[in-house]
């Protein structure tokens, strides 16, 4: 590649990942997709990483899949089914990524753009950004996860609203919604987001790993199943030497 269209780097315990195609407001296209699973990986199993910041460079988050890529292809269908794809397996390996994430959008979010975001864990939204499904706009269907993320963000009531109208929401509506955990100044969501994401990694990262996994999984359990697998995981955190410390504390 003739670009580092993701850039990854670690900072006191802080795995940075940032969208780089700004001219392009972070379109995703196959090489974003591809930089994505490997970047992914690599933080997974960096000990250096107890947590993930994502964001994209330039004015807008991310403007969702590479439209212009695609009018350009042989056979768009096939292109958008490959791209499709190629990113689910990013945001799948994202959203499952046994280390806690947060996330800051500013200026857009549309389309794929939105499954990112909704595949990580907290969602800090500059006051300025707009949120958009826009697949209508191009006589599309949801991909890359969205018509399973969305419901579970925010219901099926809205999320159909949003997929079919095309709405365009504010910050404020999209926090009111239960998009964004928190809607900030602009100019200072991504400090906030790296407070926010070097707090965690200095916390019980193995703990927050597994937290994270039970929420993520509770869909697809039934209550008596969930409380089993919460019951583990108490265990199992309970013996990291972050736990015993702090417990210990409480008898001194």
């Amino acid at each position: 590649m003739s670009e580092d269209v993701v850039l990854v780097t670690v900072e006191d315990g802080v795995g940075c990942l940032r969208l780089n195609r700004p001219a392009a407001a972070n379109a995703l296209n196959a090489h974003v997709g591809l930089a994505l699973q490997d970047a992914v990986r690599r933080l997974s199993v960096d000990p250096d990483v107890g947590s993930v910041l994502v964001s994209g460079a330039g004015k807008r988050f991310c403007a969702g899949g590479d439209m212009a890529a695609m009018a350009g292809a042989d056979d768009p269908a096939a292109f958008g089914r490959d791209l499709a794809d190629n990113l689910d397996v990013a945001f799948q390996a994202l959203a499952s990524l046994p280390k806690p994430t947060v996330v800051v959008v500013q200026g857009a979010v549309a389309g794929a753009g939105l499954a990112l975001m909704l595949s990580c864990d907290i969602v800090i939204a500059e006051q300025s950004t707009r949120f958009r499904a826009a697949y209508p706009s191009v006589g599309l269907t949801p991909d890359t996860g969205l018509s399973w993320l969305l419901p579970r963000a925010i219901g099926t009531v809205r999320a159909l609203d949003l997929l079919l109208t095309n709405r365009l929401l504010t910050a404020a509506e999209a926090r009111a919604m239960g998009l964004a955990a928190r809607v900030v100044e602009d100019g200072h969501g991504y400090d906030i987001g790296a407070g926010i994401a070097a707090d965690l990694a200095a916390g019980p990262t193995y703990a927050h790993g597994c937290t994270k996994t039970l929420v993520r999984s509770s869909w697809e359990s039934d209550r008596g199943t969930h409380g089993q697998a919460e019951s583990r995981a108490i265990h199992d955190v309970a013996g990291t030497p972050f736990a015993r410390d702090a417990i210990a504390r409480f008898s001194r």
